[in-house]
């Protein structure tokens, strides 16, 4: 039997292992991408997708935080297409909107654990439904990106619940600065397990308590 990380795509081939990947400790990881063993898929020869119908009758408004994650988003794929002039424009009003963002009371990370949850169950699922109904391929991308790096970030938070963190000590923390891809380890990958850009796309996250 065949297990396939959902981040990266790295095999663990049971016939070609000592362990079948039932038997492997829980402290096992991707050893591409450092995924923990929930988000491993077993390899199936045969995929049956679902088309969703999405609804698109009436205006959606966007909060402040939302409108500079998008526009965030946006700029960091701009940044990976060398559009420069668009990349900064997309970051100003980024910027513009995250500055009016006010603070929110019950922020916490039981309540971003429970947002990131919803995304992977609810919304991606959707977002993914719509923008095959309409062929938008560059909808679908970005949103096999997203997909990815939220479920690699609640992945994390899973972790750190578990063992309070211990998981981060004695080791650096770096996120892609192309699609926000999470890396807990001492170097940045080679390559974006996620989107394939080089190590030095790569940000160390600074301002941790040593380990």
């Amino acid at each position: 039997m065949k297990y396939v990380c959902s981040i990266c795509g790295y095999v663990y081939d049971e016939s070609q292992e000592d362990l079948t990947f039932q038997q492997l400790p829980e402290s096992w990881v991707c050893p591409i991408c450092k995924a923990d063993q929930s988000l491993f898929v077993k390899e199936e020869k045969e995929t049956k997708t679902t088309d969703m119908n999405i609804s698109t009758e009436g205006d959606i408004v966007y909060s402040l935080g939302e409108l500079a994650a998008i526009c965030s988003n946006l700029q960091r794929g701009c940044e990976k297409q060398y559009k420069d002039e668009e990349a900064l424009l997309l970051k100003t009003l980024s910027d513009l909107f995250t500055a009016h963002v006010e603070n929110e009371d019950n922020a916490s990370v039981d309540v971003l654990e429970q947002l990131l949850q919803e995304d992977l169950s609810q919304y991606y699922p959707a977002l993914h439904g719509y923008a095959k109904q309409v062929a938008d391929r560059g909808t679908q991308r970005i949103c096999v990106w997203g997909e990815k790096v939220t479920a690699i970030l609640h992945s994390l938070l899973m972790r750190y619940h578990q063992d309070q963190g211990a998981f981060l000590k004695n080791t650096s923390v770096w996120v892609c600065s192309v699609c926000g891809f999470v890396f807990v380890g001492d170097e940045a990958p080679e390559l974006c397990p996620v989107c394939k850009v080089p190590a030095w796309k790569f940000e160390k996250i600074e301002g941790r308590e040593a380990g």
